[in-house]
């Protein structure tokens, strides 16, 4: 086995091209753990440790050095006019600056200082806590802030509805049911701790627009709310009581090994307080553990300021692998380098074996050859990652060929069988599609089911093209993304930043399956891009591109966009074009001297229009993604 890296080929058109490869090639070559994996930080918004701060103060166990060390870091974030925002240079939120000021006042920050009274004036501009998402709400109320009457029901009985029946949790996506079950324990039973504090200065007195008595899902739901409400009041006990004991054992059921709920922040959160409140004490195993699990998700670091800890909102060790290897493979590194075989043992150990949620809506499915985002996520392995999987593991000459065949394997079968009806992809489930959940009044806090996107059929089909499936899964996925590019010749991003990403996903899928690049449609993703290129060579997408259609294609410019949309114009064959000249020459000038870009902008997407993400290898993997095929094309 041989450990030398193959040196890139120099282009007459950008000749700084093939050491900006290196230089990124060896930096993220440094990047990668003993055990093989590659984890960047996965950078969200403060009310990651602004509830962290509540659930501690709910528990009992804050300490002072846990919430001098948040707060600090909570102050550091915030803006000149007093917000915080969702993402990096966006609007100020509102619910996320209510909740920032609270855990500020929790740390004692006096109210009449510049930086709390900044705070309070706009919040109260915009609305005060009555214009606040539910989720900002609940917290209140857990602390006596805000009135559990005035938060919509959601009623424990859910997890007792059949897989048939509308609104029941096979509805939800994986990650809202995983939150809603815990809640409807919490909302239940209502509980008031003390807070130490209160932010009833926040208050506007203003009442919050009832809809109007006529036809619409908005006034049914308003009036099924009603409804709810008053059986919460007087519910059959005898059913309440199987419905909070089957809620508990389901959400004790899918607890992962490293303590959390799904290897994301909401539901673990809520399932410690639900547990809590149904009296499981905190030195039982499942709270101990639980508990335990949050410290693997916290950053601690020096400041000029003192000590800070964020919490990761999620962590996302097999996806940076994955994408790392193949950025390190279209970099020139030999297919049996000893960094990439440590990768395959890493991801082989990955692979998910077990039954899942999943099975609900796929239950003729074998398990086996499914792998999840975190390191711990048995109950979700999730189709996104499982194609990248396949990507990576086809490009590594590994010393047990017949494990990773096998893998690849079970892989394709997994992916095959979780076709949507329609021939498109969704992140976790098949055929999460029916809409009535988004019409409650509960869910205000981002998507909550999970339909097929653009971004995930591509990354399916194109890792069944490069497995040889040439058969109707492939063309049904192929004729998804065509029916659903966009107008003006895109396509929508559901998991990065947006079109940018939708487009650059789409195009190298669809020439993998077999397009050629004069077909229509990657003539106009061509011609789109090209359009909304910056005039530095770059490319960028604001993210309030999901809600203002102004935005689309447009932002300030940043390495992994840049990098997404030259892997679109590289596969559609425009190696040869001054756009891609200008691309490269964008990532060449604004590498830093250790081989990695800076980009604080956000280009990673978790709910459209409501939560954001920093990928923080982003910056690196996909401009040496992109510079290594750059190369490779102008051999």
């Amino acid at each position: 086995m041989t450990e030398q890296v193959q040196q890139p080929t120099p282009t007459s058109a950008v000749p700084d091209a093939a050491t900006a490869l290196a230089a990124a090639r060896d930096h993220l070559l440094s990047r990668q753990h003993p055990e093989g994996w590659w984890k960047g930080e996965l950078e969200t918004n403060v009310t990651m440790d602004v509830e962290d701060l509540l659930l501690r103060q709910f528990l009992g166990i804050r300490t002072t050095a846990d919430t001098e060390q948040a707060a600090r870091w909570i102050r550091s974030q915030q803006r000149a006019d007093g917000t915080w925002a969702n993402f990096y240079d966006g609007p100020g939120d509102l619910s996320t600056t209510v909740e920032a000021y609270t855990a500020l006042k929790l740390a004692g920050d006096d109210v009449d200082a510049d930086h709390m009274a900044a705070a309070r004036t706009w919040i109260l501009q915009q609305g005060g806590l009555e214009a606040t998402r539910v989720f900002t709400r609940i917290w209140l109320a857990l602390f006596g802030e805000w009135s559990w009457d005035e938060l919509p029901a959601m009623p424990p009985e859910i997890v007792l509805l059949p897989p048939w029946c509308p609104l029941n949790l096979a509805d939800w996506g994986c990650w809202a049911r995983q939150t809603v079950v815990p809640l409807t324990v919490v909302c239940t039973l209502r509980p008031r701790r003390d807070l130490g504090t209160t932010v009833q200065e926040l208050r506007t007195g203003r009442q919050a627009p009832r809809p109007r008595p006529q036809w619409s899902w908005q006034y049914a739901f308003h009036t099924l709310d009603k409804v709810l409400h008053g059986y919460q009041r007087r519910p059959l006990r005898a059913l309440r009581r199987n419905a909070m004991r089957r809620a508990a054992e389901w959400i004790i059921a899918r607890q992962e090994a490293d303590g959390s709920w799904g290897g994301i922040q909401p539901p673990w959160v809520y399932s410690l307080l639900a547990l809590h409140l149904l009296g499981y004490p905190m030195d039982h195993p499942v709270l101990r553990q639980g508990l335990a699990g949050l410290e693997r998700f916290l950053i601690r670091e020096q400041t000029p300021a003192g000590p800070v800890r964020r919490l990761e909102a999620c962590q996302s060790p097999v996806w940076d692998t994955v994408l790392g290897v193949q950025a390190l493979r279209d970099a020139g590194v030999p297919a049996d380098h000893p960094a990439l075989c440590r990768a395959v043992d890493y991801l082989l150990a990955e692979e998910i074996r077990v039954t899942g949620d999943w099975s609900v809506r796929r239950p003729d499915l074998p398990p086996g050859g499914g792998w999840a985002f975190e390191f711990d996520n048995d109950n979700y392995p999730d189709i996104d990652d499982t194609a990248e999987v396949l990507l990576a593991l086809r490009r590594i000459d590994h010393p047990d060929q017949a494990a990773v065949q096998g893998a690849i394997e079970r892989g394709a079968r997994w992916l095959r069988g979780m076709q949507s009806a329609d021939g498109g992809w969704g992140a976790f489930d098949a055929d999460n599609t029916r809409e009535l959940v988004r019409q409650l009044p509960f869910c205000d806090f981002g998507e909550v089911i999970d339909p097929p996107s653009a971004d995930v059929t591509a990354h399916v089909v194109e890792a069944l093209a490069v497995l040889g499936h040439d058969d109707e899964v492939v063309r049904r996925g192929v004729k998804w993304l065509l029916a659903h590019q966009e107008d003006d010749g895109s396509w929508f991003g559901r998991w990065g930043a947006n079109h940018v990403y939708g487009t650059g996903a789409v195009v190298p899928a669809l020439v993998r399956a077999g397009l050629r690049p004069q077909h229509r449609a990657l003539r106009r993703a061509v011609r789109w891009l090209e359009q909304h290129q910056n005039p530095d060579g770059g490319w960028g997408e604001d993210l309030r591109s999901y809600d203002d259609p102004a935005w689309i294609g447009r932002g300030e410019s940043t390495a992994s966009q840049t990098g997404w949309a030259l892997l679109a114009l590289l596969a559609a064959d425009r190696h040869d074009t001054e756009a891609v000249r200008r691309g490269v020459a964008y990532l060449v000038r604004t590498q830093r001297p250790d081989g990695g870009w800076d980009e604080p902008q956000f280009t990673g997407t978790g709910f459209p229009g409501d939560f954001y993400i920093n990928y923080h290898l982003y910056r690196v993997i996909f401009p040496l993604t992109a510079l290594g095929r750059y190369l490779r094309a102008g051999r």
